[in-house]
């Protein structure tokens, strides 16, 4: 098998700002379109699944969505729903421009809150090969109100009343407040539940991504908190996987399944552990589930692989 150790730097545009994304080109004809959960970069979220599915054959486009990493738009560390859907149709369509890639062969990944994205995503394109949804937020409402059970009144009233002034002082045109993805029950963070201690463990092993900056507008919890994707389950036609982790306090598994159930073409695979199992003890197990599904949907018998794309310059080696 056909194997590259080097990976290129892409730039796409979406709407009127430019997406950056590391480009690894495959050697299968098959591509996987890949973005992090909330508020993480690109090479944390993706680096150590994009690398394998690389090894497999799979050309790679993993992006920072606007606002993100090396992404363009201001002011950053903002999510804002229908700005990520648009940044990942754009990298559907930059996806399908690449010489090595055949169009009908792409899949989209996302985790957590990207997972859920995937099923907005995968419904309002019918014609790509696969779908992952790897332990998804499906539904923001029911998924507060479970973490909520590991945050202290107080604390919760605090994060609520930052998130408000965040958005009223956004309007005024102030700079975002920020406050950390994770935290210690009766702190103001995003998440407080047990397993998303496991954040920087899992994502940033001995700190390999300094510039990764764990912190998220206040604002944008507000808007998670009222995000329902999996209503949208139903839509998705392609063959989709949703990957659950058993005993996930983040985004729970029950709610997930319950949303795979719903979609016509979809199966369930499961891991043991919290929400960071897959980057963690379940990693060879979550990724043996993904290229068996990839493999399955993707590379047909009987099809031509395409032409491979040498890198350009502005490549880095694939640790």
């Amino acid at each position: 098998m056909q194997s590259k150790t080097e990976r290129v730097r892409v730039r796409f545009t979406s709407g009127d700002i430019e997406c950056v994304a590391w480009h690894y080109p495959g050697s299968n004809g098959a591509c996987v379109v890949m973005a992090a959960g909330g508020a993480v970069t690109k090479e944390p979220g993706t680096d150590l699944f994009a690398r394998r599915f690389h090894d497999d054959g799979f050309t790679v486009l993993a992006f920072d969505f606007r606002r993100l990493g090396e992404s363009g738009g201001q002011p950053r560390q903002i999510i804002r729903m229908r700005e990520q859907l648009t940044d990942f149709d754009a990298a559907i369509a930059y996806a399908s421009t690449l010489p090595e890639v055949s169009p009908d062969r792409i899949a989209i990944w996302g985790f957590s809150l990207s997972g859920g994205h995937v099923l907005r995503v995968a419904a309002r394109h019918p014609r790509l090969g696969a779908a992952i949804a790897q332990t998804p937020l499906v539904d923001g409402v029911r998924g507060a109100a479970r973490a909520g059970r590991h945050q202290r009144p107080l604390a919760m009233l605090r994060v609520l009343a930052t998130g408000i002034l965040d958005a009223v002082g956004g309007l005024a045109g102030r700079p975002p407040l920020l406050i950390p993805l994770a935290g210690e029950p009766g702190t103001v963070a995003m998440l407080t539940t047990p397993d998303s201690q496991d954040g920087n463990r899992a994502l940033n092993p001995d700190n390999s991504y300094p510039q990764w900056q764990q912190l998220i507008a206040a604002r944008s919890g507000i808007r998670i908190g009222l995000y329902r994707p999996g209503r949208y389950a139903p839509g998705v036609t392609s063959p989709l996987l949703v990957l659950v982790a058993d005993q996930d306090q983040t985004a729970p598994p029950d709610i997930a399944i319950e949303a795979a159930r719903s979609a016509p073409n979809a199966e369930v695979a499961h891991v043991t552990g919290g929400h960071y199992a897959p980057f963690l003890d379940a990693h060879e197990q979550a990724l043996d589930s993904e290229l068996r599904f990839l493999r399955t949907h993707l590379l047909a018998p009987g099809r031509t692989r395409s032409t491979f794309h040498t890198p350009t310059p502005e490549s880095e080696p694939i640790r």
